[in-house]
């Protein structure tokens, strides 16, 4: 529990105190701005460099930080979970039978 609780906190503390880049999809004087940049990436590697750039800027973003953050703790405390499940069986008598008691 330890974990999701650190995992919740972290997460939130990068999603509101990390700043966020300036939106500037709204503006008509930045059209076409890196049309350049893009015809170069496009010629150069094709597709999926315009992929990969784009899956590095969404990482980026605060948002997609504090998801990852989250997905990982959760993963951490599943497998704390399953280990203490596993001792916790492990450390169990075995329940007596019936012919045990005869």
């Amino acid at each position: 529990m330890v974990v999701l609780l650190l995992g919740l906190v972290s997460a939130g503390a990068v999603y509101w105190l990390q700043p966020r880049a300036p939106e500037y999809s709204d503006d008509p004087a930045m059209l076409g701005f890196n049309r350049s940049a893009e015809r170069q990436l496009d010629m150069l590697y094709g597709k999926q460099g315009e992929l990969i750039e784009d899956f590095n800027n969404s990482l980026k973003d605060p948002g997609t930080q504090a998801i990852l953050i989250l997905i990982a703790a959760a993963v951490v405390a599943a497998g704390f979970f399953h280990f203490a499940r596993i001792s916790e069986e492990e450390a169990e008598p075995p329940a007596a039978s019936e012919s045990d008691t005869r």
